[in-house]
């Protein structure tokens, strides 16, 4: 599968000096007349019974998900604007676009051009497959098999065995190469391994037997039984996502004759080959336990099905880009079954995704949220887009968030003086960054013609990879990101860096008109989730200095652990759909990080006030408005299909946990909303979790 490689620190893109357009004017809040919807709430629930609904039930009971779309949310919506915005600059870019642009914005504009040319895509059908199909049926041994998912860091190979470039977790000044368990071709290793999800499992097997049909490859059913057998192997021996949180676990760097002596099951070299870094000596493995495991999997399984296996992986990561026969097959897996999503998306929807990214599809296709061209496109974004002046505002919360932070760190009655010290450290090696990078991506070598969809893919994905693969071996640059402008998102990295990428700073999470309290309770919440990252339960395993290591006094790490477990027990007990709870190990990163930046930003609104008492608006007072800022930037509804997909894979808890699981924690709220014991969500102070 082509990997588009965005890991947590990405080659940045776009120049500082770009062109700006007018800063659009604004005569009011988006939201409501000070930036919170109440027409939106739900003034029957009482706060303290239902936190999240009190702020938004009305919304929630009023608003219907879009048929091709598996949520809806406020975040979705400004998403939309975002996607609307990219339409019409792919539009403008495709209609002024040569067959093959040497510009960056002709290039863009010949890719989306190329990938809406509906009828040269249903002409070719599957003849762009051919040569990939053709490789795999002459690869006929194990070894050849493996160079092939080698191939899985350029093209649209599958492999069992997946390949990041990084920077060293023990060295700050070096990338590395990270290997990691992979193979699985559904969401993860517990729709193989539970009952719950037998009914997704047996679509899947017909859709891995529809795909091989649709490319003529011999014996289809039996070989899709062969496919599940294979992955079900692997699944089982793979660790669970809660196992893959532990950096310290997965931090396990080896010589390739070492890797080799843990894993001889496997075709390492061949693979290493296929990858472009056959000349690589050291490698840091993840689950390593696990390895082994895989690797005698694969060499107990017989070449047919890993043919098979292969042949059904490439067809499954290149259908967005085939004939509607396949396209049509991948979105009712992935789409409908998955994540139960009713209609496909327009083609021009899907068409900017391939190309830009930013808010990803629900499949997660194989760009991985970032687009085949993304960088590209955030330069031509960020000069129409965004305005600069939103720059100053965040760079000005992030100081009021990190003196918070600060603050809050000195004043902690649990922590000890030295690791305080650690922890301050640490707190004033943060940067931020916000908009746009500051370096263009050079794609001046990128071949993109306008008739070509799907070898735009191929030639995009493998520039791509090489290069990460050309960065080996130089210095780390510090000014990398790893979201695209037009993201609508935002992250902490290992570089200790905090990013907040231009299509994020939009309501519901910043918006220049609305009441402080309001944005303190949405984007400044943001602010202090990403700062408080540094010091979850994986972020307070890195030092200031960005490396690996223990800094913490021993009384202190039991301490933080205990409260942590704490928190963990209380998400476990939320039972977002019937049957499955939430992993509280699995989410427990972003739950600490919700908790801390929360406090933050309220303790930071207080700060903004200069001793000065907060106005009243809308009947509301300061604080209370902090906190429905806060759930109104979760406001949002999804289908049952992807919410368990979300709760077996994803680190985050669902929206209206992560509202309700942090307000009852937080002393502040209960004194806002007046809630006391008996009503649902309240939480005695002793078994209430205090962190940072």
């Amino acid at each position: 599968m082509i990997k588009i490689f965005i890991g947590v620190f990405v080659v940045a893109s776009i120049v500082a000096n770009l062109s700006w357009t007018s800063e659009p004017a604004h005569d009011r809040p988006f939201y409501g007349a000070w930036g919170f919807d109440v027409e939106g709430q739900d003034e029957t629930t009482k706060p303290g019974d239902n936190f999240f609904r009190f702020a938004n039930g009305s919304w929630l009971d009023q608003t219907t998900i879009p048929a091709d779309k598996p949520s809806v949310s406020l975040r979705s919506q400004a998403a939309a604007r975002t996607e609307v915005q990219l339409h019409e600059l792919l539009e403008a870019a495709a209609a002024n676009a040569n067959h093959e642009p040497k510009t960056v914005e002709g290039k863009v504009g010949a890719y989306f051009k190329a990938f809406m040319d509906e009828a040269r895509i249903e002409q070719l059908g599957a003849s762009p497959i051919t040569p990939a199909l053709d490789a795999v049926r002459a690869a006929t041994t194990h070894e050849a098999l493996a160079g092939l998912m080698g191939r899985a860091t350029s093209d649209f190979e599958g492999t069992i065995y997946g390949i990041t470039l990084d920077v060293d977790l023990k060295d700050q000044t070096r990338y590395a190469v990270y290997i990691t368990q992979s193979g699985l071709g559904l969401p993860n290793r517990e729709y193989y391994l539970k009952p719950d999800f037998d009914a997704q499992r047996k679509k899947y097997q017909a859709y891995v037997a529809r795909l091989l049909m649709l490319a003529s490859w011999p014996e289809a059913e039996a070989r899709a039984n062969d496919i599940i057998e294979f992955e079900s192997k692997v699944a089982e021996a793979s660790w669970t996502k809660a196992q893959d949180r532990d950096l310290n676990a997965t931090y396990n760097p080896l010589s390739f004759n070492e890797l080799e002596n843990i894993a001889p099951g496997f075709a390492w070299r061949p693979f290493l080959n296929g990858a472009g870094l056959g000349h690589i000596d050291r490698i840091i493995v993840a689950e390593k336990s696990a390895f082994p495991k895989i690797a005698a999997i694969y060499a107990s399984t017989s070449v047919e099905t890993l043919q098979a296996w292969q042949a059904f992986h490439i067809l499954d990561n290149a259908a967005f880009y085939l004939s509607k026969q396949f396209s049509d097959a991948y979105f009712e897996m992935h789409d409908k079954v998955l994540a139960g999503q009713q209609e496909q998306q327009v083609r021009w929807k899907r068409g900017v995704h391939a190309v830009s990214g930013g808010d990803c599809p629900s499949s997660g296709a194989r760009f991985d949220c970032f687009g085949d061209l993304g960088w590209a496109v955030g330069q031509l974004y960020v000069a129409k887009c965004f305005a600069p002046t939103a720059k100053a505002k965040i760079q000005l919360l992030v100081a009021n968030l990190t003196s918070a932070y600060r603050t809050r760190i000195e004043k902690l009655d649990w922590m000890s003086e030295p690791t305080k010290l650690e922890a301050i450290k640490k707190l004033d090696t943060y940067t931020v960054k916000v908009g746009y990078p500051d370096h263009v991506r050079d794609y001046s070598q990128v071949v993109i013609r306008d008739d070509d969809a799907f070898g735009n893919a191929q030639r995009a994905g493998a520039a791509n990879w090489a290069f990460y693969l050309g960065r080996l071996g130089g210095p780390v640059d510090r000014s990398d990101w790893a979201m695209t402008p037009q993201t609508n998102d935002a992250y902490q990295g290992r570089l200790r860096d905090i990013v907040f990428p231009a299509a994020f700073l939009q309501p519901p999470i910043f918006d220049p008109d609305a009441d402080a309290a309001i944005n303190y309770g949405a984007i400044g919440a943001a602010i202090g989730h990403e700062l408080t990252h540094g010091f979850d339960d994986e972020g307070r395993k890195i030092d200031a200095a960005g490396t690996l290591r223990d800094w913490w006094a021993p009384e202190d790490a039991k301490t933080f652990e205990a409260r942590a477990t704490l928190l963990g027990k209380q998400y476990s007990g939320y039972e977002p759909v019937s049957g499955m709870h939430i992993n509280g190990e699995q989410t427990m990163g972003e739950n600490i990080a919700d908790l801390g930046g929360l406090t933050l930003a309220l303790e930071a609104y207080h700060a903004s006030l200069l001793g000065k008492p907060a106005p009243v608006i809308g009947g509301f007072t300061g604080d209370q408005r902090v906190f429905l800022g806060w759930a109104q930037a979760w406001r949002g509804k999804a289908r049952e299909e992807i919410i368990r997909r979300q709760i077996t894979r994803s680190p985050y808890s669902p929206p209206e946990f992560r509202v309700n699981g942090v307000v009852r924690n937080m002393d502040a709220w209960y004194t806002a909303f007046h809630v006391r014991p008996g009503d649902k969500l309240y939480v005695a102070p002793k078994d209430r979790v205090y962190i940072w």
